[in-house]
């Protein structure tokens, strides 16, 4: 009998060891796939990116640059990449810094799309997909109420412009080392043999060069270089080198292989984590990411995260990268939303050392400019965080989120309508009323603001001071169904039948419900203490909610 559980003990580890193992490789074919992702995503998309940088007088209009950066950085996936071009043009006197300004902002949402993406890979599960499409979205709801507060300062005070003038004037600035790329190290093994792009081909067409047009992004000639000085010349080694196809026809290719792969190592991501992570180790994972301080130093825990967000996010050079890869970990429960909004305000911060960085390493004449938008990245990032973070009030972006997951696990075709609406249509109407003129813009945008804010004041007073309000004002029962409830469109969507039981049972029939503790409350391996003070208010509203429903149901079962 001892014998047989040393042979259980040892077959234990060695399944686990052998999952560990799997788990790592797993994670790293993860990385890559987004990496070709990118790649896919410049070369279907690239040309187009260029040729949107090359209007400046577009770029002129705040609005039109904002709206350009998000649509520029959905097209290559890559901030790094869309953030370079406007330093490129910066430096090189084909934009000003107050033109580039908006552009940075609308980079910043652009970048927030992948991990989204990447959490539409777990709608399988209704509770996994709300958790990890909560944590995905909390990402864009703080990027855009940044930039509701901040674009409208910017433009009327020049806040960003001024600090980042003041930095540069400050600082004896010159010219430094490349930044370091400790990701592409482990990565561009295999990224390298599959394909490789000219990344100066998108500048260039940028900049005006119209030598570059007919030029293809697939790179065919590589150099071997000593002490960054070029040795020699030689045929690059992967798989597109010397292809006929166009660059569009490859990248197609490139994004669905990619996103087969994506998806396909995100699946059994999941699942090996699932078998993992539970029971002792999920109690002792929790016990360190999740838990707060003691009082009264429960506020340094929050700090802290965004300290590793900023780390992390440092030594993988990839804000999508760092989101993505903690958004399974969110959709499985180890890592709550509370926990991931100050790791992804980190992220934020961190992406933006390494643009530094990279600016740093610029040539003496474009040095000053290229610091001053690295820098208006880092300061439009860390004021939306004292905006958005320090006083739990203000932390808005987690309740939007809620919100946002509700609805998907409610719902699943929301999220595709929401990416749809948020990164593509929203942007492109409000790209297409800038170039009509202020006047249009104002005619039309102005009435739209008014009745959103009307709704919502309405809405707060509803929950809090119904008294306040006129009669009719008092619920939205007067309205027709499409208006107030998505379940008319999800009726002609979904033709199968939502499950009732399942709703009643997570109280999404109920508002503001979004369950996003940890762990499900019948989870018996975590200790309630173990939960943070925020997941505990949650876990008690639906413990409260579940038990009037139960009181109800016994009460007409009586009846």
């Amino acid at each position: 009998m001892e014998t047989l559980s040393k042979l259980q003990r040892m077959r234990m580890v060695a399944s686990t060891v052998c999952k560990i193992h799997l788990l790592l490789l797993l994670l790293y074919f993860f990385v890559c796939s987004l990496d070709i992702l990118s790649s896919a995503f410049q070369l279907a998309g690239g040309r187009v990116a260029g040729d949107i940088f090359q209007k400046n007088a577009i770029l002129s209009n705040p609005v039109a640059g904002l709206v350009v950066g998000i649509l520029v950085t959905v097209l290559v996936q890559s901030s790094s990449t869309s953030t370079s071009i406007i330093v490129s043009l910066v430096s090189s006197g084909l934009l000003d810094v107050p033109s580039a300004i908006p552009i940075i902002m609308g980079s910043n949402i652009g970048t927030s799309v992948t991990n989204t993406i990447v959490a539409l890979m777990q709608a399988g599960e209704r509770e996994e997909f709300e958790r990890a499409f909560a944590g995905a979205t909390v990402h864009d709801c703080f990027n855009w109420l940044s930039v509701l507060v901040l674009l409208p300062l910017e433009a009327v005070s020049g806040l960003l412009r001024r600090l980042s003038q003041a930095v540069v004037d400050t600082l004896q600035l010159s010219s430094g080392d490349e930044a370091p790329e400790l990701l592409k190290v482990i990565t561009e093994p295999l990224t390298k043999l599959i394909i490789q792009l000219d990344g100066s081909v998108i500048t260039a067409i940028a900049t005006g060069d119209q030598s570059a047009k007919n030029k293809s992004l697939v790179k065919q000639w590589c150099q071997t270089t000593t002490l960054k000085v070029i040795v020699q010349d030689y045929i690059c080694m992967h798989l597109f080198v010397d292809c006929s196809l166009s660059d569009l026809a490859i990248g197609l290719i490139l994004l669905a292989c990619s996103l087969l792969v994506l998806c396909s190592c995100l699946i059994t991501l999941v699942k090996l984590l699932n078998s993992l992570l539970k029971g002792q180790v999920a109690n002792a994972i929790n016990n360190v990411v999740n838990t707060d301080f003691p009082y009264p130093f429960t506020w340094l825990a929050g700090y802290l995260a965004i300290l590793v967000g900023a780390g992390m996010t440092f030594l993988v050079q990839s804000s999508s990268v760092f989101t993505s890869a903690i958004t399974p970990l969110i959709g499985i429960g180890v890592i709550s939303i509370e926990r991931a909004y100050p790791l992804t305000l980190g992220s934020n911060l961190g992406t933006t050392t390494t643009a530094t960085l990279a600016a740093l390493a610029s040539p003496g004449d474009k040095l000053a400019a290229a610091t001053q938008v690295a820098l208006c990245h880092f300061f439009f990032n860390l004021l939306g965080i004292l905006l958005w973070y320090p006083i739990p009030a203000t932390r808005l972006p987690i309740r939007m989120a809620c919100a946002l997951g509700n609805h998907t696990a409610r719902y699943r075709w929301f999220a595709v309508l929401y990416l749809l609406l948020c990164f593509l249509l929203l942007p492109s109407l409000i790209f297409g009323l800038s170039m009509a003129g202020w006047k249009v813009m104002t005619g039309i945008g102005v009435p739209i603001i008014t009745v959103i804010i009307f709704v919502a004041t309405v809405n707060i007073l509803q929950v809090q001071r119904p008294d306040c309000l006129p009669p009719r004002l008092q619920n939205w029962d007067f309205l027709p169904g499409w208006m107030t409830s998505l379940q008319p469109l999800d009726d002609n969507v979904d033709k199968q039948q939502t499950d009732e039981n399942w709703m009643k049972q997570r109280g999404l029939d109920s508002p503001g419900c979004c369950d996003l503790q940890q762990f499900h409350e019948n989870n018996t391996d975590i200790k309630p203490s173990n939960i943070s003070t925020e997941n505990k208010m949650y876990h008690s509203t639906n413990k409260e909610i579940k038990s009037n429903n139960d009181s109800s149901h016994l009460q007409s079962t009586h009846l």
